[in-house]
């Protein structure tokens, strides 16, 4: 049920997600995200997760109202100006449009290894602290053809404000684990048939494109500063690079994540019948 209303008081509990946009790990603890970007908002009423509200311009709110009324639950529409909504958060947007949801359930390591079908293709990060490189990660992830996330301890979470914004909404559609300790989590995973690879540049890691990546697998990324903690490198079957120009010894983390998740689809893509790896299905 869609409930249309004029913002009455600023001060409201219920627009309180929107004015703490700045502060992202208040809105977090709360199990709530916030989502911004027609794009983004989209996605998220296109998706089965829990909307609360929604804080838009007229237009937006012309273009949005039937998918909004053919949701289940009861959503609030503060519809203002874009003005207003400036004022509301505390800094510039450049579409009218937010949205305020419930972070999903994570899931247990046994859903996640569940997903998809064999074989079965997991992303896990360890240590990213920057929320537009998870977001990236994350984006990147989904576009390749992942099936799951597992989130490290030290990692920034991957349900807050720029993290979902930069993941474009992608972040809707994959399973999240939240691993308490990251390197118990690979071991697991090892013991049910996957294969943990190291994205790590070092220099008796293999290459990339000379690893086989067509079985049930987990890609482990590294945090921008120190790479792969001991514990979780100790925890990969395999550590695997990406051959650089002389002089460039690595890529940003969600720049590499890119080439190494493009690789899984490639090679994977490689083994269906009369299929071209370098064509769009």
């Amino acid at each position: 049920m869609l409930r249309i209303q004029a913002i009455q008081d600023p001060d409201a509990p219920v627009l309180r997600p929107y004015r703490q946009m700045r502060k992202m790990t208040d809105t977090h603890g709360q199990g709530l995200f916030v989502a911004e970007g027609h794009k983004v908002v989209t996605r998220l009423v296109e998706s089965p997760l829990k909307i609360h509200s929604v804080l838009l311009d007229a237009t937006w709110m012309e273009r949005l109202k039937a998918p909004l009324e053919a949701r289940h639950e009861q959503i609030d529409a503060f519809v203002t100006s874009k003005e207003t909504i400036q004022a509301l958060t505390g800094f510039g947007c450049f579409q009218a449009i937010k949205a305020v949801a419930s972070i999903p359930t994570p899931s247990t390591l046994e859903q996640l290894c569940k997903q998809g079908s064999h074989p079965r293709f997991l992303v896990a990060m360890d240590g990213l602290t920057s929320a537009d490189n998870v977001g990236a990660v994350v984006r990147s992830a989904v576009g390749f053809g992942a099936d799951g996330l597992i989130v490290g301890p030290t990692c920034c979470p991957p349900y807050l404000r720029r993290s979902v914004h930069t993941s474009m909404g992608t972040l809707f559609n994959l399973p999240v684990h939240h691993a308490s300790v990251l390197a118990d989590t690979l071991h697991e995973l090892s013991a049910t048939g996957f294969r943990n690879i190291a994205a790590h540049p070092h220099a008796d890691a293999q290459l990339v494109e000379q690893v086989s990546l067509k079985e049930d697998i987990c890609i482990v990324m590294g945090s921008e500063g120190e790479g792969l903690s001991a514990s979780v490198l100790q925890a990969c079957e395999s550590s695997v690079m990406i051959p650089m120009a002389k002089g460039t010894d690595s890529l940003n983390v969600a720049s590499a994540a890119s080439v190494f998740f493009y690789e899984v689809m490639r090679q994977r893509r490689g083994n269906e019948a009369g299929c071209n790896p370098w064509q769009s299905p």
